[in-house]
């Protein structure tokens, strides 16, 4: 799949793989990876349109404007895993080793 991984399209797919199977809100992503809207959005609507994305309208208070959500389809997981960035790979082994020693 053609994708244009642009450093912020990887801190996006980074941020998911925090929590693969979380539905996670725009405003949080953005806060979690300091992209503006005008960044993070565009970037949010082309992994859906690539099926990378599952997204998901919720009504949270009555009155109020429904809010989109966002999670990693199980494409957009073996996508995501397949092109983390060195550091945030080397993390991640780190870690599991960590947790295994």
């Amino acid at each position: 799949m053609k994708l244009r991984l642009s450093p912020q399209t990887r801190q996006i797919l980074e941020a998911f793989l925090q929590a693969p199977a979380d539905w996670q809100y725009g405003y949080d992503i953005s806060r979690n990876t300091g992209l503006k809207s005008g960044t993070l959005y565009p970037i949010l609507m082309r992994l859906a349109e690539r099926r990378l994305l599952d997204t998901s309208w919720k009504t949270v208070e009555p009155g109020r404007p429904p809010r989109h959500l966002y999670r990693l389809t199980a494409d957009g997981q073996h996508f995501a895993r397949e092109h983390r960035t060195g550091s945030a790979l080397r993390i991640e082994k780190a870690a599991l080793s960590e947790a295994e020693g």
